[in-house]
């Protein structure tokens, strides 16, 4: 391939599905994983990029995912995932498992399979997409915000541990965006999943995505370790302004 590799994890739907668009029209070859391969095939096809079955939970998938992926030089950790809303004395403990592996262990597995690529590429570029939750932390949210917490932490000791290496550290945290997130997070209860955006105007996947193309192009000399990015309606997690 004569285009540099763009990996993107959590492909087959929202950000992650922007995001392989965006990458592709700014010239990579988008290669997209996700356990969904059908919806991954059919953007593929659309891009001309490449489906991968990918299931970050289960170690094995992510070395056989990155087995067939000879070289790159952007990865994007996208996969991950919120469970439940109840305040912590209620807490779920296979939800709370469930988000600290897909968030957390799962972006560890991915990006050990990938950076010895990353840095054989001479400009290597990781962009893990975190969420303000990786910033703050509110009622109800405690198992998300821990592992999205801890997310960020291990992204920024990579970024420190790999100083003066030809790898770049981006992290992307989003506020607001109308995705499936919270379809999912509420157990597929479409009425909480609505309310979540109603009377504001939130980021659209789309938005998300044109920030991480603009921050994997950028001169390799720049990293824009940080980038916060909301919808206009939204302070924080807590706050927000809605139209009645």
């Amino acid at each position: 391939m004569d285009r540099p590799v763009a990996v993107v994890t959590g492909a087959s739907s929202g950000i992650g599905a922007a995001t392989a668009r965006a990458l592709a029209g700014a010239g990579f070859q988008v290669v997209l994983g996700a356990r969904r391969l059908q919806l991954c095939q059919e953007i593929a096809d659309e891009i001309g990029g490449t489906a991968i079955s990918l299931d970050v939970l289960d170690p094995d998938s992510v070395a056989a995912f990155a087995a067939v992926v000879p070289a790159a030089r952007v990865l994007v950790n996208n996969a991950g995932g919120a469970k439940g809303f109840e305040p912590v004395m209620a807490a779920d403990e296979d939800q709370w498992r469930w988000m600290w592996e897909v968030n957390v262990l799962g972006t560890l597995r991915v990006t050990k399979a990938f950076m010895p690529k990353l840095i054989d590429s001479g400009d290597g570029v990781v962009v893990t997409v975190t969420s303000i939750a990786a910033l703050e932390i509110y009622d109800n949210g405690a198992g998300y915000t821990s592992a999205k917490h801890a997310q960020s932490a291990m992204h920024r000791t990579l970024r420190a541990e790999h100083l003066g290496q030809p790898v770049r550290f981006v992290e992307i945290a989003p506020g607001l965006v109308e995705t499936e997130f919270s379809l999912v997070r509420f157990g597929g209860d479409n009425e909480k999943a609505d309310h979540v955006y109603a009377g504001l105007t939130p980021l659209t996947a789309e938005d998300v995505a044109d920030v991480i193309a603009f921050a994997a192009t950028r001169p390799a000399h720049v990293d824009l370790d940080l980038i916060v990015v909301k919808p206009r309606d939204q302070y924080s997690a807590m706050r927000t302004f809605r139209r009645s």
